[in-house]
């Protein structure tokens, strides 16, 4: 992945980055909703994010899920992903992000935030560095500072992860293991 194009005060955010936040509709999710005949809600998870998210946080960055909805499957996603802090039911993002950053170590200064659709932009606003999909809301996709090319749920996370972990000069040895 590279970062010539990218203006210096994003790279140097992004080489700040020590909490990565993550909406899960939309982003972790291809945004649909999906349910049995019983009523229970099914949800689909891609792999590629899955090892994005180990990745950073065997980089030693934290990882964080702030959605605004309630789901089994995203409880049990963030256990086998290691997912530091789990902020589910939480419609105004930027209070839960806020919260966050009260009883952690972090702050805005060094939080990436991932989301798609308006509840989403105060938190994008608020952190170092915002990211969207390209499939999502318009306004979000114009205040955002980067965008994705894969679609929320298909790789985007994964993409976002990476763009951290290059940013930092770790993504190349992360490479390396793997050839």
């Amino acid at each position: 992945m590279h970062l010539d194009n990218f203006p210096t005060s994003l790279r140097e955010a992004l080489s700040n980055i020590r909490l990565a936040v993550f909406d899960v509709d939309g982003i972790l999710t291809d945004g649909r909703l999906n349910f049995l005949a019983d009523g229970r809600e099914v949800k689909s998870f891609h792999t590629l994010d899955g090892l994005g998210i180990k990745l950073l946080h065997r980089c030693g960055i934290e990882t964080a899920i702030i959605t605004g909805r309630r789901s089994p499957q995203v409880e049990q996603r963030a256990e086998a992903l290691g997912i530091t802090y789990l902020r589910q039911g939480r419609e105004d993002k930027l209070v839960a992000l806020d919260e966050l950053w009260q009883t952690s170590r972090h702050s805005a200064a060094d939080t990436a935030y991932i989301g798609d659709d308006l509840p989403d932009l105060a938190a994008i606003r608020a952190c170092a560095f915002g990211a969207c999909v390209p499939n999502g809301h318009p306004l979000v996709r114009k205040e955002a500072d980067w965008c994705s090319s894969a679609a929320g749920g298909k790789g985007a996370a994964r993409e976002f992860c990476e763009l951290i972990l290059a940013a930092q000069g770790k993504l190349s040895a992360i490479y390396d293991e793997y050839r």
